[in-house]
């Protein structure tokens, strides 16, 4: 009897793996779609950047169908929970605090963080030289992490939705920089008609404390097995050049780094 319950329970645990197991025949992504270079939204509605191609490479690799989901930045890590598609792909910082909510492959890129601002605008980045100054950041972003914990008492930060807001309210005259990662910033402002008369000012940020270990895919904890097949997806891109072939359309640097 005690051999037939322990065989039982040997078929039944053998079951369950087999139902929790899963081919990725498809992996649908989380894309912001208003980030660019790494993402924007076409008037058609069409999603394009960086991520965009890189998801598509990396199914590729993977020999499963993609699918793009776009998703506002505040809602993108309790979508991925909810199900709503599988990972998410879109500059997001590998931090310890996400950490605890998510798994990360490797990074897929690393960026300075930079502030940007009229031309001629003179801000003298300490606690005192930031009292009372208007900076604005992206809600909910490690940008907005570090100025709360670094100025959170001195600094006036406003915070938004999208970067697309912020230019506005810069170009207006309602705040006074922008803090952001330096190649959004470079494309959604410095490149744009009118960008000549913005420039990055103050210091190049990157302490892992705040910014974390570069840009992750973010994935379930539970769905390991997807985190260990796009980790392995981005070392055989860069091995076979296609990552770089990739970076080249929007960056005229190494956006992997070091």
């Amino acid at each position: 009897m005690k051999k037939w319950i322990l065989a039982a329970a040997m078929v039944s645990a053998l079951g369950a793996t087999s139902v929790q197991a899963k081919d990725w025949k498809v992996v649908r992504f989380g894309i912001e779609g208003a980030y660019p270079p790494f993402s924007w939204t076409e008037p058609s509605g069409e999603l394009k950047g960086f991520d965009v191609d890189m998801a598509n490479a990396l199914c590729k690799e993977l020999q499963a169908k993609c699918k793009i989901v776009a998703q506002d930045w505040d809602g993108i890590i309790p979508s991925l929970l909810a199900r709503k598609y599988d990972a998410i792909i879109a500059a997001m910082s590998i931090t310890e605090e996400r950490k605890k909510k998510v798994d990360f492959t490797g990074k897929y890129a690393l960026i300075p963080n930079k502030f940007v601002a009229r031309k001629g605008t003179d801000i003298e980045f300490t606690k005192e030289g930031l009292k009372g100054v208007k900076v604005g950041v992206q809600r909910a972003t490690t940008h907005d992490k570090y100025l709360t914990d670094n100025y959170g008492g001195s600094v006036s930060i406003v915070r938004y939705g999208s970067f697309d807001d912020a230019y506005l309210d810069l170009k207006a005259g309602r705040i006074a920089t922008i803090l952001g990662d330096a190649s959004a910033l470079e494309e959604g402002l410095l490149n744009k008609s009118g960008g000549d008369g913005y420039e990055f000012i103050g210091p190049s940020l990157t302490d892992p404390k705040w910014f974390g270990d570069g840009f992750g895919i973010a994935v379930r904890k539970q769905d390991k097995d997807l985190t260990k097949q796009l980790d392995q997806a981005i070392k055989s891109l860069r091995e076979k050049g296609i990552y770089q072939e990739i970076a080249a359309k929007y960056f005229a640097y190494d956006v992997y780094g070091q």
